[in-house]
């Protein structure tokens, strides 16, 4: 089944590992068989890959755009895996169902449950911050 893909102006994609950059109107292509792509918006570059969930996201985008090289990227991952549920165990449902696609191959739906991951985080994050706040007597 072929996919249809519109892209805006100046919009970027990674096609098959090719980055193709859109002109100044909008484009519309549709790919005929089956290879990876990402839209610019869904590509985490590497110095964005700064937390846990966002490094496990990088991998498994790894994985999708470069699979000459997924012995060494699914090595990494399991070791972040591990230290992510040590230190949030409350994401281990949501780390499942990552490492289910990722054991499937299935890459591209891995990288949607990753996005929801790397909310999580901030979710954890952010209460950990507010938990602390409230802890911090008042100086005054």
């Amino acid at each position: 089944m072929a996919l249809n893909i519109t892209l805006k102006p100046h919009e970027r994609i990674v096609v098959a590992g090719a980055v193709i950059t859109n002109g100044p109107a909008t484009c519309r292509m549709t790919v005929g068989n089956w290879v990876p792509i990402l839209r610019e918006r869904n590509i985490l570059k590497v110095k964005e890959a700064n937390s846990p969930a966002r490094r496990i996201y990088y991998l498994i985008q790894l994985m999708y755009l470069d699979p000459a090289e997924l012995t060494a990227y699914h090595r990494f991952y399991w070791k972040l895996v591990r230290a992510f549920i040590q230190a949030a165990p409350s994401a281990m449902a949501l780390i499942c169902d990552i490492n289910t696609l990722v054991l499937n191959g299935r890459y591209y739906e891995a990288l949607k449950q990753a996005r929801r991951l790397i909310d999580r985080e901030q979710d954890i994050l952010a209460g950990s911050l507010a938990g602390k706040a409230a802890r911090v007597p008042f100086a005054g």
